[in-house]
């Protein structure tokens, strides 16, 4: 069939209503007031998606979240950490001017202080970590929180279940907050046990549309945070699932977490509790007597311990600047593991520039993850990384799904966010940075190890014209990923 040729009155009307459509579409992007790279590369991309662009960006587009700081809250947890103020303010006058700067920027950026912990404890692998975790939640005495991205309906997840309905049924507060969709495999028949018993479960974003006027698909909790009557605490890269775990699945992601007891933990918890209280409109400033047991007064530690958290509800970037400020810091070497790794222009040159200031800064990124686009896009840096002196690395065990930074030795930091834009920008994440040996020794032991399984990306290695190509194509796009 041949399609009749249109008329010089159809050509117009189109021409009109095309030049209307990307005018108004460019407006509202740069309204928005992004990177100018990420704005223009949401007006190229959706300029070639004719009106459909409009949905694209309504659904999947940046926006601005408004989620509640609860003052009192925060407040009260600051009014119960000044013994870490009074602990830790000699140890501040010995930091080093650079580590006392990043302190108070993170402090600027997201409002959580440095406190202290008395322990803290680096799990390699699911296995070791679902372990912590589930001794925790068994030790447990008045409330256990859990935050996570990915609660999946399989054995690992199942015992988990299991454990919190017995602890609920014992008289133990369970509150279980969960991504809607990266939890999308956990249904009514998986939670009903868990509601029976009197397990309080929420989902953060609901994916189902008419929920919000704008749909919020785009916009995840990636944090994983698990809390035990206030006083221990876990953060770190392993979600609830037999990938995680060596002891199903020999092909298991290779992952670390962080076990904090102490003071520190209230920050975990304020974060949980802040979370909740967003997905679920519960409000817990009116629970005093709840409070008492869920901020209960701690012993200071010695171990300065600084949780960070970012995510759309905020401009500042918390971890963003955090991650970029520490590599600014380094004076012999930052040591970076990632699995997504599509870095801005900030911490790309940040990594450069230690590197070309004689720091020993290493890249260790998964061979092969779970996304050839984002693996395709971080491929796409490597020349100008070795070039300037950057080691990378790939790891070819298994996917490699730890998130740190080791900074000389007196920082390190372990959580929830890649070395991505969209960590950065559009999930919400949390990240524990440790200031001092406590946690640099083992994390750098950590990474030492994991070398034995890497293999060095060299500067002069073959690579295929499409494979060059393919890469490239893919940067163009790493503002979107």
């Amino acid at each position: 069939m041949i399609l009749p040729e249109l008329s010089h009155e159809w050509k117009t009307g189109l021409s009109l209503a095309w030049s209307g459509y990307i005018a108004v579409l460019s407006v509202w992007i740069v309204m928005q007031k992004r990177a100018p790279v990420s704005t223009m590369s949401w007006i190229l991309s959706l300029a070639l998606l004719p009106f459909a662009g409009f949905v694209v960006y309504y659904f999947l587009g940046p926006q601005r979240l408004k989620k509640q700081r609860l003052k009192r809250l925060r407040s009260r947890a600051s009014a119960f950490a000044q013994a870490d103020v009074a602990r830790l303010r000699d140890a501040a006058r010995d930091a080093p001017p650079a580590l006392q700067q990043m302190a108070k920027l993170g402090t600027a950026t997201c409002g959580l202080p440095v406190s202290s912990a008395l322990d803290v404890e680096l799990l390699s692998g699911g296995a070791r970590t679902f372990d912590a975790i589930f001794d925790a939640v068994r030790a447990a005495r008045n409330h256990i929180h859990l935050e996570y991205y990915i609660f999946e309906p399989d054995r690992i997840g199942t015992a988990l279940r299991d454990l919190l309905i017995e602890r609920a049924k014992e008289g133990v507060t369970v509150r279980l907050l969960i991504d809607a969709l990266g939890s999308k495999r956990i249904g009514r028949k998986f939670m009903a046990p868990m509601l029976d018993a009197g397990v309080k479960v929420a989902l953060f974003h609901d994916t189902k549309i008419g929920r919000r006027l704008r749909p919020v698909t785009n916009y995840r909790t990636h944090r994983k945070i698990v809390v035990c009557d206030g006083r221990v605490g876990f953060t770190g890269g392993v979600n609830i699932t037999d990938e995680e775990d060596k002891r199903t699945n020999p092909d298991a992601y290779h992952d670390v977490h962080l076990r904090v007891e102490g003071s520190a933990v209230r920050w975990l918890q304020t974060t949980f509790l802040e979370d909740w209280t967003y997905a679920t409109g519960e409000d817990p400033r009116g629970m005093d007597d709840a409070l008492n047991a869920m901020l209960p007064q701690l012993e200071a530690g010695d171990i300065p311990v600084q949780i960070v958290t970012s995510g759309p509800d905020s401009p500042m970037e918390a971890i963003h600047r955090m991650h970029v400020e520490a590599i600014h810091s380094a004076t012999h070497r930052a040591w970076l593991t990632t699995p997504y790794f599509v870095p801005g222009e900030p911490a790309l040159m940040a990594l450069t520039s230690a590197a070309l200031r004689g720091v020993d800064v290493r890249l260790l990124v998964p061979r092969r993850s779970d996304s050839a686009v984002v693996s395709a896009a971080a491929r796409s840096y490597f020349d100008e990384l070795i070039a300037a002196g950057v080691k990378v690395w790939e790891y070819k065990a298994r996917m490699l799904h730890s998130k740190t930074l080791v900074v000389d030795d007196h920082c390190a930091m372990i959580g929830t966010a890649n070395f991505d834009n969209r960590s950065f920008r559009l999930n919400f994440e949390v990240c524990a940075v440790v200031y001092g040996p406590e946690l640099t020794r083992p994390l750098a032991a950590q990474f030492e190890t994991d070398l034995h399984s890497s293999g060095a990306v060299r500067a002069n290695r073959r690579q295929g014209f499409w494979r060059r190509l393919g890469d490239a194509i893919a940067r163009l796009f790493s503002p979107l990923l």
